[in-house]
């Protein structure tokens, strides 16, 4: 079921004439992941009227669990009120959001409720920060049970708080939820969608997304777009160059609209690129591995990735994100084990633009439209997974051949 007021526009977008959506992953400048504790809404504000100032058509920002759900049935109303201040501050300035819950993972760690830690369970690739201190414990069955009923209180309550808000586009169930913990199976992962989709439809009158990423496709998850997504009014992909094993090179334009082409065919949903970026060459990031771009060539690769998104068909696409964090982060995590992560911002850590942040507003200057081409990258979800790994380069392959 769609709600109301997005079925019309989500049927647009099918016709065509509908705005492509562009928008911005955000997390403050100054506090990163410590947004909600220390809450600072002038500095959202100040950012807010810059976003928009771009031409930018949306924000995506993320409720931090824990300082939300400090307890299974108990919801911090303080934090509640915090959110409720971002999204008049987005209407003010003219921007949609997509709230994003239970985070959960993100930038490589783990933020979670102790409550929510499984002592047999050690955190595995990710390490858990829990309490403001790290934990050695990973996340319980976030899927089913005890967790599972505790999210839908949760929904319940913020979805009344946002209910029919002229602001918010959709929510979105998690950020690469399955860093935190792989479902047990397919029916699992399809049963915590449906359940918690209908709980916020049902409170608030918003559709409702999930924040899936490159590695349920290229890995096998128990993660199946065509049952996470039924209940969904369209799918969400997020995708980098630099964490692709069959990317070309850092700035391969190609590899985020063959992403979203799978995602978009093995959901059968129109798709949102929620996020998409590439950290920008520092000496922060040239001590690690990553496949840093300079500048210009950062906003270059934006320019032609919009580009394939929008001829291909994609809905809109979200550039990963606002701002480098300020250097008195650097120590805390995080950016202590990933000091990449300090330099993906379309703004420097000064506030000062990069070229990309211009790039974007060109690209939202020309008033793009969304298209009715629909792009698919394979047929056979089932026959698609069971041929994991060589699946996804054969895929690509075929990706190249058909775009030129």
């Amino acid at each position: 079921m769609i709600p109301s007021k997005h079925r019309a526009t989500m049927a647009q977008q099918e016709r065509g004439g509908e705005r492509f959506l562009l928008g911005i992953n955000y997390w403050p400048r100054t506090t990163a992941m410590a947004m909600w504790t220390r809450f600072d809404i002038g500095e959202i504000d100040e950012d807010f009227s810059r976003i928009a100032a771009f031409g930018l058509h949306a924000v995506r920002f993320f409720l931090l669990w824990e300082a939300f759900q400090p307890a299974p049935r108990e919801i911090n109303g303080a934090t509640l009120d915090h959110f409720e201040k971002v999204l008049e501050c987005a209407r003010r300035h003219g921007l949609l959001t997509m709230p994003t819950l239970f985070c959960g993972h993100m930038s490589g760690v783990n933020w979670l409720p102790s409550w929510t830690l499984d002592e047999h369970r050690p955190h595995g690739r990710f390490r858990t920060i829990a309490g403001r201190t790290e934990s050695s414990y990973g996340a319980g069955d976030t899927y089913e049970g005890p967790l599972l009923d505790a999210q839908r209180a949760f929904v319940r309550v913020i979805g009344g708080r946002a209910k029919d808000h002229p602001s918010v586009l959709a929510w979105d169930l998690g950020n690469e939820f399955s860093n935190v913990r792989e479902p047990s199976s397919v029916h699992a992962a399809h049963v915590w969608s449906a359940t918690l989709a209908d709980e916020l439809l049902e409170s608030s009158g918003i559709a409702v997304t999930a924040g899936t990423h490159g590695e349920d496709l290229t890995e096998d998850r128990n993660i199946r777009l065509s049952s996470l997504c039924e209940p969904f009014s369209f799918a969400t992909m997020h995708g980098y160059p630099v964490y692709s094993a069959f990317a070309r090179r850092p700035d391969d334009p190609e590899v985020v609209p063959f992403l979203g082409a799978l995602a978009g065919g093995f959901s059968a949903r129109r798709l949102f690129f929620t996020e998409f970026g590439n950290p920008t060459c520092s000496r922060d990031t040239e001590a690690t591995s990553m496949g840093c771009l300079d500048e210009d060539a950062m906003a270059e690769y934006a320019t032609a990735v919009l580009h394939r998104l929008q001829e291909r068909g994609a809905l809109g696409a979200f550039w990963w994100c606002w701002a480098d964090y300020a250097a008195e982060l650097k120590a805390t995590p995080p950016f202590d084990r990933s000091p990449h992560e300090l330099h993906f911002g379309i703004v420097r850590n000064d506030g000062t633009e990069k070229p990309v942040a211009n790039a974007l507003a060109r690209f939202a200057g020309e008033k793009h439209e969304v298209i009715a081409a629909s792009d698919r990258a394979a047929d056979d979800e089932t026959r698609y997974y069971a041929g994991l790994p060589h699946s996804t380069e054969d895929a690509f392959r075929r990706y190249l051949e058909a775009h030129g």
